[in-house]
């Protein structure tokens, strides 16, 4: 096949998917076609609830495995769409729909090049996965497909970057903080306010900054996002709760930030989860070497993907704009699918890892 028909291949089964509703959790349908098309293309899926992964047919546990992966989930549609969200238009060489750009571009482009290179020797195997359930970083998505997939030794995120290599990515955590008091009549001088038991903590989270600084992600960054106290004008509040917001760099650990965290400050703390990593590639790798070799910019990225559930090194590299992603009137350019599954053969086929 030529590689144009590679491209052709990809939009088609991209608007496929556009026409296929698959908000996170709801991914059913956008998996059956991705499961209909792989044996189309003549490869054995494997799947893991919504999960859908190809095995290179030339596997040997001797070489490196490098996993290609994208998501098939989107985000719910905002109201401000003025298209259909779910037609796939194509308009002077712009795709339009939900889920074009984020990630379907990636997911389809990735899946030809996994058809184009194992079609040749090469010196590593290749795993394609498309991943559900990645917009709410479900249990049922990666995390359940990974333990079940072979030794990966580095992975490609298709998210959007412009086709840059997205070389860091910032973690994140979300912790409860709860201030308590002793409710009272507002009117006379009793109980514990908790509002202002909560005060200095939240100048701290507001004034304190971490010391170690990422030349890629910036410094770790701790955000007060809401605030809740009280029932009544004429009660004193027994509780006032916090939501923090905190995007790691790749120098924190999200339990050891949290430790750091419960130790400075009065209030009760809870961490949602320790599950979402900021993430780092050396950027010596000999991958990222080539990227840059071949004109682009290495960057860190500050939006959260799959990249924070993998345990071994991983980029995000991907065709569209980051900006584009969870917007009215979602789209991807065709020219953008077309120089994606260009820069990923140039980049992957014969290449070492």
């Amino acid at each position: 096949m030529l590689q144009e028909e590679y491209v052709s291949d990809a939009v088609d089964l991209l608007k496929k998917l556009i026409a296929t509703p698959s908000v996170s959790r709801n991914e059913k349908e956008a998996a059956d076609i991705m499961e209909q098309t792989i044996r189309k293309y003549g490869f054995e899926p494997h799947r893991e609830a919504n999960n859908i992964w190809i095995i290179d047919p030339h596997y040997d546990e001797s070489r490196p495995t490098l996993l290609l992966n994208a998501h098939i989930d989107t985000v719910k549609p905002v109201a401000s769409w003025t298209r259909n969200p779910f037609s796939p238009d194509v308009e002077e060489g712009i795709l339009y729909g939900l889920g074009s750009n984020d990630c379907g571009g990636g997911l389809c482009s990735l899946l030809q090049i996994f058809r184009m290179l194992t079609a040749k020797p090469q010196q590593y195997n290749l795993i394609y996965l498309a991943s559900a359930e990645e917009e709410v970083s479900g249990k049922d998505g990666i995390t359940r497909a990974l333990p079940l997939l072979p030794h990966i030794d580095l992975a490609i995120v298709g998210e959007p970057t412009g086709m840059n290599p997205a070389v860091a990515e910032k973690g994140l955590m979300v912790l409860d903080v709860i201030a308590h008091g002793k409710s009272g009549h507002a009117a006379r001088n009793e109980g514990v306010n908790a509002i202002y038991e909560a005060l200095d903590d939240m100048r701290w989270i507001r004034d304190y900054k971490f010391e170690k600084v990422s030349e890629f992600l910036g410094p770790t960054k701790m955000t007060l996002t809401v605030v809740n106290a009280g029932t009544q004008h004429n009660v004193i509040p027994d509780k006032c709760t916090m939501l923090v917001d905190i995007r790691t760099n790749e120098f924190y650990d999200n339990e050891e930030v949290y430790k750091f965290i419960c130790q400075h400050l009065k209030s009760e703390v809870k961490a949602h989860s320790f599950r979402l990593k900021s993430s780092r590639i050396d950027p010596a790798h000999p991958l990222i070497r080539k990227c840059v070799a071949m004109g682009m910019k290495p960057f860190g990225s500050p939006t959260l993907s799959d990249q924070a559930l993998m345990h071994f090194p991983s980029f995000k590299l991907g065709p569209g704009e980051s900006s584009r992603s969870h917007s009215a009137d979602e789209f991807i350019k065709i020219s953008e699918i077309s120089d994606a599954v260009a820069k990923y053969r140039e980049l992957l086929d014969g290449a070492s890892i």
